[in-house]
């Protein structure tokens, strides 16, 4: 009886956070290839030990978590996951953190960036830190098909993560008016 109630409850469980929660799409930041990324082929490897870890990132983007649309507040967070430009800790401080922020009404943006310290990295932290401003443009430029408020938009960094999230919050770029890449349009800075 006991284990009935427990599959029961982890059934009811799965099935309100299907609700909840919209399928995670992933998103391009520089759908025509990252600046600096040239040559870059090689596969992101993704690293199971206590969590998942990623690196070997040459094609940043987001990973959108969008919450039900009875629940959504308009408010989306950028989540960008730390692990010391060496790798991104994309489920621990990445991923569980978007769903948990779709679950109550925000939409959640996970960032996966380019990697400055990881061994033998092409990278520079500049890489990264225009992947973080890349990213406020992109969710801005998607506001109204994520049914987001452009406004809303914030910004949420966990380490080196927060490094990125910091020089977004201090030293975002205006936005291009006459730029002919629509994203460009956009300006960098989030609104938290």
């Amino acid at each position: 009886m006991r284990l009935a109630r427990l599959l029961s409850f982890a059934l009811a469980l799965v099935v309100n956070f299907s609700v909840t929660v919209r399928a995670a799409d992933e998103v391009s930041l520089w759908p025509h290839g990252a600046p600096g990324s040239e040559g870059q082929t090689a596969p992101e490897v993704a690293e199971k030990t206590d969590a998942v870890r990623l690196s070997s990132v040459h094609k940043p983007s987001l990973t959108v978590f969008l919450p039900a649309k009875e629940k959504a507040t308009g408010a989306a967070v950028i989540v960008m996951p730390g692990g010391g430009h060496r790798f991104l800790s994309i489920e621990n401080e990445g991923t569980k953190c978007a769903e948990w922020l779709a679950e109550h009404g925000v939409a959640g943006l996970v960032l996966k960036y380019r990697l400055s310290r990881e061994p033998n990295s092409p990278y520079k932290l500049e890489h990264s830190m225009a992947d973080a401003e890349r990213a406020v443009r992109v969710a801005k430029a998607k506001a109204k098909e994520w049914n987001i408020d452009p406004d809303r938009i914030g910004v949420l960094g966990f380490s080196a993560g927060g490094e990125l999230a910091a020089h977004v919050g201090t030293k975002f770029e205006p936005n291009k008016p006459d730029a002919s890449d629509q994203v460009e349009q956009q300006t960098s800075r989030p609104a938290f």
